[in-house]
């Protein structure tokens, strides 16, 4: 986020200065992403029942507020990944250059942990862009060449045959995999500390975030990566 972006708008500026907004912007984002990945997941398994299922769920999403209700996604989304990695860099600058003076083991232990969560939030920001060239945008998947019709009749997007034919590439599925990983690494850390920046985690339910933390990862993790798998080792669908 440039300056002047921040400075055009007051209220945004004194948020964005501001340690405890940044980490708030954090915590905000974290929150919407978390809602996010749990009803995309939902929705891309419908992928195991079938194309009848998974194009009807595909068609509703792109008729959606006549067409519009996708796009604000698309764009809610990017922002949300965009604000989330730059407010998250903004945050760890600041606390290593107050942390150069008083280096400690315990310091220095949390900022290589802030550095990983750096490294794995771009890296899903480089694959939220991919992931909407590569299936959203269908840069290499032409509507010409996947054609399936509904109950009606009508010509639709064959959604569940793009999934299939782009879970066929190795070099694909490779870089899902990889994300998918660092994303629920990410998770298990990002979540419990958006408990905490909200004001949800104290000593006694600490123990209890960090399984809901953990466990949260394990299911996005399992949930996403089972569909790649399915489709490149197991043959589903091919």
């Amino acid at each position: 986020m440039s300056a002047a972006a921040v400075t055009s708008f007051p209220i945004v500026s004194r948020v964005w200065k501001s340690s405890i907004g940044r980490k708030l912007i954090v915590a905000l984002t974290g929150l919407a992403l978390v809602g996010f990945l749990a009803g995309h997941l939902s929705g891309n398994l419908l992928v195991f029942v079938g194309r009848e299922a998974f194009n009807d769920y595909a068609q509703m999403l792109h008729e959606l507020l006549h067409g519009a209700g996708v796009w604000i996604a698309r764009i809610g989304l990017l922002v949300v990944v965009v604000l989330h990695v730059a407010a998250t860099i903004s945050l760890t600058r600041e606390n290593r250059a107050s942390r150069q003076a008083y280096a400690h083991p315990t310091t220095i232990q949390t900022t290589k942990s802030a550095k990983g969560m750096i490294f794995s939030g771009l890296t899903i920001l480089a694959f939220v862009i991919f992931h909407l060239l590569h299936f959203t945008v269908r840069v290499t998947f032409p509507a010409d060449r996947y054609v399936d019709r509904d109950k009606f009749g009508e010509q639709r997007f064959d959604a569940w045959q793009m999934v299939i034919d782009g879970f066929s590439n190795p070099l694909v599925v490779l870089f899902y995999l990889i994300a998918m990983t660092m994303l629920c690494s990410h998770l298990s850390h990002g979540v419990g500390s958006m408990f905490q920046t909200l004001g949800l985690r104290s000593k006694k339910s600490a123990p209890v975030v960090t399984a809901i933390s953990k466990g949260y990862a394990v299911l996005i993790w399992v949930g996403f990566i089972s569909i790649p798998i399915s489709i490149l080792v197991f043959g589903y669908g091919r």
